[in-house]
């Protein structure tokens, strides 16, 4: 499924990267730890988290993520869309929280296994 699929479906905004959700998107991933997502996330995951500070493109970009999304009508920092904007990575906000976000992600086809 493509990136733009999930922003369309549920209905989410876009922060950074609106040029680039044509993006495949394999499984997804949801931790607020850093080193969990660098430790078990895969390429291609969409990454779902609380975290808005910019250590979290980092990461995305270590792991070539298919994109970030922040819950719980999370804002992502202003360093953090700049160095977003800078490393063309995906930045999507959900009012959802984590579980529910999870759950409609897994009805339209996106697993974590």
């Amino acid at each position: 499924m493509k990136l733009n699929e999930i922003v369309k479906n549920l209905e989410m905004q876009i922060k950074t990267g609106a040029d680039h959700l044509d993006v495949e998107v394999a499984r997804g991933y949801c931790s607020d730890m850093l080193s969990d997502v660098i430790a078990n996330a895969n390429e291609s995951d969409i990454w779902i988290t609380m975290q808005i500070h910019q250590n979290i493109v980092a990461v995305a970009v270590m792991k070539s993520l298919s994109g970030i999304i922040l819950i719980n009508g999370r804002e992502p920092e202003e360093a953090t869309i700049a160095k977003a904007t800078e490393e063309n990575v995906a930045i999507l906000t959900s009012d959802l929280p984590a579980f529910e976000l999870v759950g409609r992600l897994y009805k339209m086809g996106i697993y974590g296994v």
